[in-house]
C-alpha cells in the first residue's frame, strides 16, 4: 500500500503552485499526486460563457450593457469510458451569498433598481423585481438562483441579473455561483464556479465626473444632430441605429455596429481597453498565461481602430472573434483549432467542452483570481488545466512519449493521473487521449 504525504497549499494566488505529495511504492521512487475525483462517481464542470461580463452602473440615461450572466454545466458519469449525462438528473444553481439585485447601490455609482425599473423604456419587456433578461428563451426569466436548462449536451441558464455587489453589501466583481446535481433528489455532484460582473466602466475619464452617460449623449447629439438627452433613458444599440448581436440583435442597424462606432470613436481618443472593459480594479482578463498589466487585449482583439475596422470591413463583431491559433498564440497547432466556432462554443474530447478542461475565455487556467480556480482544486488538487500531465510533472509531458505513459499510467492498475478525474481506466491507446499529446510544452 502506497503512502500519500500531501502538502495542499492555501488557495489563492499561491495555488498557482503544484501540490505536492509523494509517494513511497516498493522502490522508494515515484512521484505523483492524488486525484480527490477517484473517490466520485459524478462530476460537473461548470463555466461563465464569457469569463467577462460588463454591465452599466444606471439605467437613466445611456445604456450599453444589461445585468446578464450566463452560465453553463457538463456532467460527467466516471466511468470506463466516461459518460456525458444529460438524462434523469437536475441541475440546480445559487449565487453565493447574494440572493438579490433590485434595490442596491455602491460606490460607482450604480443604482441597479433602474434596470428593472426601466426595462420596458429600454428593453421592450416588464421584468419583476430581480428577474433577468433571457435573449434565447423570451419567457424564462432567471434570477439568481434556480434551476439550469438542458442545451443539448449541457445545461444553461441565461441572463442571470448579477450585479456586483452582495447581501453584505460589498462590491465584488469575482462572484460565485455553486452548481448542485441531483438525481432523484439525492445531491450527486456539486461544484464552484466564477460569475463575472464588474460596473467599473469609466466613461467619466473623458465625459467628466459630473454626469458623464448625460455628457455622452450631449456629445452624441452635438457631433450627429440627434436628440438623445431629451429621449432618455436610451438603449444605443436600439436596433435601429446601431445593433450589437450581444442582446441577439442580427445585421448591423442604419448606422452600423455599435462595437464599431464605440471602438472608432475612441481610438485617436486616449482611451484604453480596460476603461470600458472594466477596469483598473477588475482588471476582468485575469489567466495567468494570456495576461499583461494592461490586460494583454491586443494581442488576441488588436487595437480600438483595429477592431473598429475589422468589423467595417465585414466582421461581426461577438460572433466571429479571434480563435486560439489567432495572432502569435497557437499558430500552427492545429488541434486547437475551433475552426468558425468560438472557443466557448466548442466541443473537443469526447464531446467535452473546450472550457470543462481550460476554463472560460479571459481565466483560462491557473488565474490570478482564487474562485477561477476552484475545479482543478476539487478534482484533481492542482491549478492547471483538467486532464493536464502538468498535474504530476512540472515542465513536461513526459520524456518518454506515449508508449512510456501507457506503460506507467495506462489500463486499470496505472498510477493515478490526471486523466482519472473523468476515466476510471486510462485508454492506452494515444490516439484517443486529447489534443494528441504531443509530448512538449506549450
Amino acid at each position: 500500500m502506497r503512502r500519500l504525504v500531501c502538502l495542499l497549499l492555501t488557495l489563492g494566488i499561491a495555488s498557482i503552485a503544484q501540490v505536492a505529495c509523494s509517494s513511497e511504492g516498493p522502490d522508494g521512487g515515484g512521484n505523483f499526486v492524488a486525484i480527490p475525483a477517484n473517490s466520485m462517481e459524478y462530476a460537473v464542470f461548470s463555466w461563465n460563457d464569457l469569463g467577462m461580463h460588463c454591465l452599466n452602473p444606471t439605467y437613466d440615461q445611456a445604456v450599453i450593457l444589461p445585468p446578464y450572466n450566463t452560465v453553463w454545466a457538463q456532467v460527467v458519469h466516471r466511468g470506463n469510458p466516461p459518460q456525458i449525462v444529460t438524462q434523469g438528473v437536475t441541475v440546480e444553481y445559487r449565487i453565493v451569498d447574494n440572493t438579490s439585485s433590485y434595490g442596491k447601490t455602491d460606490s460607482h455609482g450604480g443604482d441597479f433598481a433602474q434596470f428593472w425599473d426601466n426595462s420596458q423604456a429600454l428593453f421592450g419587456v416588464t421584468l419583476a423585481q430581480d428577474e433577468g433578461l433571457n435573449l434565447e428563451d423570451p419567457n424564462l426569466h432567471n434570477g439568481l438562483s434556480g434551476t439550469m436548462v438542458l442545451k443539448g449536451d449541457h445545461f444553461q441558464v441565461n441572463g442571470i441579473p448579477l450585479v456586483p455587489v452582495n447581501d453584505a453589501g460589498v462590491w465584488n466583481p469575482y462572484q460565485v455561483i455553486e452548481i448542485t446535481v441531483k438525481q432523484s433528489g439525492t445531491v450527486i455532484a456539486q461544484t464552484r464556479a466564477t460569475v463575472p460582473t464588474s460596473d467599473e466602466i469609466n466613461c467619466a475619464k473623458c465625459h467628466g465626473a459630473t454626469d458623464p452617460f448625460g455628457d455622452v449623449l450631449a456629445k452624441h447629439d452635438q457631433l450627429h444632430g440627434t436628440s438623445l438627452v431629451t429621449s432618455t433613458p436610451v438603449l444605443c444599440a436600439n436596433g435601429t441605429c446601431h445593433t450589437s448581436p450581444a442582446l441577439g440583435q442580427s445585421g448591423a442597424g442604419s448606422d452600423g455596429y455599435l462595437s464599431a462606432a464605440i471602438h472608432g470613436a475612441h481610438a485617436d481618443r486616449n482611451a484604453a481597453c480596460m476603461d470600458c472593459h472594466p477596469g483598473t480594479i477588475t482588471r476582468c482578463s485575469r489567466s495567468v498565461a494570456h495576461t499583461t498589466a494592461d490586460g494583454n487585449c491586443t494581442t488576441c482583439h488588436g487595437s480600438l481602430a483595429q477592431v473598429a475596422s475589422s468589423i467595417d470591413a465585414g466582421r461581426v463583431p461577438w460572433v466571429t472573434e479571434p480563435t486560439c491559433q489567432s495572432a502569435s498564440c497557437h499558430v500552427g497547432v492545429d488541434e486547437v483549432a475551433t475552426q468558425t466556432t468560438l472557443y466557448r462554443n466548442a466541443t473537443g474530447h469526447q464531446g467535452i467542452r473546450c472550457p470543462v478542461c481550460h476554463d472560460s475565455p479571459h481565466a483560462m487556467y491557473p488565474s490570478r483570481e482564487a474562485s477561477d480556480n476552484y475545479q482543478p482544486v476539487q478534482y484533481q488538487t492542482t491549478v492547471t488545466t483538467i486532464g493536464s500531465c502538468a498535474v504530476c510533472h512540472s515542465g513536461s509531458r513526459g520524456a518518454g512519449g506515449g508508449q512510456e505513459f501507457a506503460g506507467t499510467h495506462g489500463g486499470t492498475n496505472g498510477e493515478p493521473n490526471a486523466c482519472r478525474v473523468c476515466h476510471t481506466v486510462v485508454p492506452t491507446n494515444t490516439a484517443d487521449w486529447p489534443h494528441a499529446y504531443t509530448w512538449q510544452n506549450r
